[in-house]
């Protein structure tokens, strides 16, 4: 017999696997109606894809976030290291979560360094606020942002940070050129996100992530980045790095 907390566990992600059905179903739902009756300009993804998201119970989705066999979990430390962070960088983690990077980098980044996580859920933020209190973290700021924007003031991150999170702007364009906004001329963007190939992708995530890689550099680059370097350190995700294009 299982122990209670180990059913408890099991229970819990059971249920995430129905919602996530649920929420995928929704977005194909929102679509077919966007096509046939017009939205509004730039959204290519109903809130649908969101909304389980701002009311949420954050230790529900650290516990799905934070655990072995969760890619972007494992190999957290080998993404830190690519990334080569220094102490008193400005970082952002857009759609922070549970705050898993948004903790790594205040940690390598030092006191004299900046996180922002910045999600569009207030308890993720509230929740991530807490853990850093308790680690003694003075360096993270937390930011509740929407869907057009970051909430960051222009030219104040060496680089925006997005794991598995590209795929939920509901309007990218919108989003990206906020992204531009926020960073400073010679920083970076990082996107980390699934790969939709059906030789690796599960069925769930083709049904739930609406770009796959190409189309992802395809809407960055026409957003006004150059896309840098691409690091093979990850099997179900790809990571991408792109710099902003020389403003005229």
């Amino acid at each position: 017999m299982q122990p209670i907390k180990s059913q408890y566990s099991t229970m819990r992600h059971a249920i995430l696997a129905i919602l996530t059905w649920v929420a995928s179903m929704l977005i194909a739902a929102t679509a077919a109606a966007q096509q046939e009756n017009g939205d509004e300009a730039g959204r290519v993804l109903g809130p649908s894809m969101n909304s389980y998201y701002l009311d949420a119970d954050p230790e529900f989705w650290r516990e799905t976030f934070e655990r072995d066999g969760r890619e972007l979990y494992d190999q957290r430390r080998a993404i830190l290291k690519a990334l080569a962070l220094k102490p008193g960088q400005a970082v952002a983690d857009v759609g922070a979560g549970s705050g898993l990077f948004s903790l790594l980098f205040a940690r390598e980044l030092g006191p004299s360094g900046r996180v922002y996580a910045v999600d569009i859920s207030e308890p993720f933020t509230q929740a991530i606020a807490e853990r850093a209190a308790q680690a003694g973290l003075t360096n993270l700021v937390t930011v509740v942002n929407d869907q057009h924007s970051l909430g960051l003031p222009d030219h104040s991150v060496d680089l925006i940070f997005t794991a598995d999170t590209y795929h939920h702007f509901e309007f990218p364009h919108a989003m990206l050129a906020a992204i531009r906004r926020a960073l400073r001329p010679d920083g970076r963007l990082v996107i980390i996100d699934f790969r939709t190939d059906p030789a690796i992708a599960s069925a769930w995530v083709q049904g739930h992530v609406r770009a796959g890689r190409e189309q992802v550099i395809a809407e960055v680059e026409s957003a006004g980045f150059q896309r840098e370097d691409e690091f093979q350190l990850l099997k179900r995700n790809y990571f991408l790095r792109f710099r902003p294009e020389p403003s005229d």
